[in-house]
């Protein structure tokens, strides 16, 4: 009798858990897509220890530098964790806090005034005056408002391109790290690339239906916009005017890690920071929408997550790889972005306490 007691008991237990993976509510509702091959670190992305020689940039009492950016001055900037955009000196020397966004600043550019246009994760897009004034832009686009406003570029006629990175899993209740992971698994297309006109003070949306929409850079030629699409590991050109506006063609696809940001660097270049490598099991998942809902089900330390591998290219206009830097030990964590400026590049995290840089002359 305590034997069939104790059977019985198993049983419950088992089909507790196994409705529990089966049903249990989850935040994402999967669909089904194609992963491309992954192309791993051979060819153009071989392994190779060249961002192991970086040293530290000092942020101030901050930490998560995402992104970086240039004033005319040479001034540089950094926008952290916790709301402060910090200003460093010419060199890379004494940070000093600037201005609160009061939300999570991400991407940044300066147009030709002096005016820092912010992507603030929380906020939605907002202008800086050159004395600090903070106005809030932009928080929503047709309708449906803007759930994690995240990198931007400013053409040279003063239009501002910026995306949203999902508009379901948004950064005031997920935080940054979780809600791309929920974007990426459900691999629904949350995300838009848009366009805020100053001449009219209005949004319109440039392309939608992007999983987890990231970086953003114009063009060197300024007749498109670039824009990462971090859960399909590419970056696509997206046409800005004309018959052809908002039409998106793939610049370099199949990438071996997540794109986080792009910048617009020398002679031609931009520069994709890749935040991770891919992972194995998402990829083997991606046309099996079921199973993906049965892994959000799983104890977050078992769900796929970022790992640390240092991992900066540049490519040029063609989508070509022209420069490839790694740091497979991850002595830098989460790397986000990469900005070339004064024989640099500065690199940004989504967690360090420091931003860093390295020496940086052209070539591979």
């Amino acid at each position: 009798m305590r034997r069939t007691r104790v059977l019985a008991m198993m049983a419950s237990l088992v089909a507790t858990v196994a409705l529990y993976f089966v049903a249990w509510p989850v935040p994402i509702a999967p669909v089904a897509w194609e992963s491309p091959p992954d192309p791993g670190y051979t060819g153009a992305f071989a392994r190779n220890e060249r961002l192991a020689a970086i040293t530290s940039v000092d942020i101030g009492a901050h930490h998560g530098p995402e992104a970086m950016t240039v004033d005319r001055e040479g001034r540089i900037y950094a926008a952290t964790e916790g709301g402060m955009i910090v200003r460093l000196a010419a060199d890379g020397t004494a940070p000093e806090d600037w201005v609160d966004t009061g939300g999570r600043p991400l991407g940044m550019a300066f147009d030709s005034s002096g005016t820092l246009f912010v992507a603030d994760a929380q906020r939605g897009l907002l202008a800086i005056s050159p004395s600090g004034a903070v106005r809030v832009l932009a928080s929503e686009a047709d309708g449906i408002a803007f759930g994690f406003t995240d990198d931007l570029d400013v053409a040279d006629d003063g239009r501002v391109y910026f995306s949203d990175a999902t508009s379901k899993f948004t950064s005031a209740e997920w935080g940054g790290l979780d809600a791309s992971i929920l974007e990426m698994l459900e691999h629904a297309g949350n995300g838009r690339l848009l366009e805020y006109d100053p001449a009219t003070d209005r949004v319109t949306t440039l392309l939608a239906g992007l999983v987890f929409a990231n970086g953003v850079a114009m063009s060197h030629d300024q007749r498109s916009v670039l824009v990462n699409e971090t859960g399909s590991y590419r970056v696509l050109r997206v046409t800005r005017d004309g018959d052809e506006r908002g039409r998106a063609v793939p610049l370099i696809d199949a990438l071996p890690g997540f794109p986080d940001n792009i910048t617009r660097g020398l002679d031609g270049r931009y520069w994709v920071a890749l935040v991770s490598p891919r992972n194995g099991m998402v990829d083997a998942l991606s046309g099996r929408p079921f199973l993906r809902k049965m892994v959000q089900r799983l104890p977050a330390w078992l769900r796929p997550g970022p790992v640390n591998y240092g991992h900066v290219i540049a490519i040029d206009d063609s989508g070509r790889v022209v420069a490839d830097l790694q740091d497979p030990a991850g002595g830098f964590r989460m790397l986000t972005s990469a900005l070339e400026f004064g024989g640099f590049l500065y690199l940004g995290s989504l967690s360090e306490p420091r931003a860093a840089r390295i020496r940086y002359a052209g070539g591979p």
